[in-house]
């Protein structure tokens, strides 16, 4: 995990909530797999999931971005705030459409503002009549005997 405010090289777009950034000096750095904080993006199975992952991949792949990190979550995964390109990546998620507000772990106001936006306006994944929170398809998942997955 990066202990402090850190500016590193995203590598890689795991899903709409999740990169994996090289940090530190070259030749002594280390990859992180950071997890944005306060949101939950579709996932990769999921409807719009392949949509949050371009649009993240859109903001932050190949650049170098401020991680503010906050924890750790259950899976080793620094949660932080991620800047890319001027940007808060978590913020420009939930405002396109392509993430939730995690209420669960909802700090920042703006974040379910941005949400209700994005609702009103239909934008991305809004524009389904029934989009179902991936806290909801995961369960949806671990219900489905394991050779319908």
């Amino acid at each position: 995990m990066i202990a402090a405010a850190a500016i590193c090289l995203i590598v890689a777009i795991s899903d709409g909530d999740t990169v994996k950034a090289r940090c530190g000096e070259p030749g002594a750095s280390q990859q992180v797999s950071v997890r944005l904080a306060e949101i939950d993006a579709p996932e990769s199975a999921q409807a719009y999931g392949k949509r949050s992952k371009a649009a993240l991949s859109v903001l932050c792949f190949g650049v170098w971005a401020t991680i503010k990190p906050l924890a750790r979550d259950g899976y080793g995964r620094t949660v932080a705030r991620l800047e890319c390109r001027g940007k808060d990546a978590s913020s420009e998620q939930v405002r396109q459409g392509m993430a939730w507000a995690f209420t669960r772990y909802l700090t920042d106001p703006e974040i379910k503002r941005l949400e209700e936006g994005a609702r009103a306006s239909r934008a991305g994944l809004w524009d389904d009549p029934e989009p179902l929170a991936p806290s909801d398809w995961r369960a949806s998942q671990r219900l489905k005997p394991s050779g319908l997955r």
